[in-house]
């Protein structure tokens, strides 16, 4: 296809006035995000993108979600998936804040324990990690202290 066209064909994304634009995700981790946040099972408007050219990820993803602020126990979701996400509150299609996630120290009641044999997985104990390594992600049980590295993470 000549530049030419595809200059007419660019799509353009409406502006969203309230909610939150997730960006900086993984091309690959996009749907992960979409899954552990719930938004597939949400009324909001939502506006994705994927292999999005990206100097610093080769190909990244975007989120726009109308109406929606995330709270501290989502950020960390997202910080476990898509560790250099960037979130930008809007108010009135304004940025009105910009949000690194960062991986927190420890990590409460949001992943499973990878050991089976973990009370967290046998009994109503709320899970308790220590990341021990933020790239690749390792998180250690309080509990059993058995690790669970990146690919084995899922959320309670």
């Amino acid at each position: 296809m000549a530049n030419d066209q595809k200059k007419k064909l660019k799509l353009k994304v409406s502006a969203i006035k309230e909610g939150t634009v997730i960006d900086h995700i993984p091309a690959k981790s996009l749907f992960k995000v979409i899954t552990i946040l719930g938004l597939d099972k949400i009324e909001n408007q939502i506006t994705f993108g994927t292999n999005l050219e990206s100097g610093k990820l080769g190909a990244k993803a975007i989120i726009k979600v109308s109406n929606k602020f995330f709270e501290n126990d989502e950020i960390n979701k997202i910080a476990l998936i898509a560790p250099h996400a960037k979130l930008n509150i809007i108010r009135d299609y304004v940025v009105v804040e910009k949000k690194v996630v960062e991986i927190p120290k420890t990590i409460l009641g949001i992943v499973k324990c990878f050991n089976p044999k973990c009370i967290t997985n046998n009994e109503y104990v709320n899970t308790c990690f220590k990341v021990v390594n933020s790239e690749p992600i390792e998180l250690k049980c309080r509990y059993c202290e058995k690790i669970t590295i990146e690919n084995q993470i899922r959320m309670v």
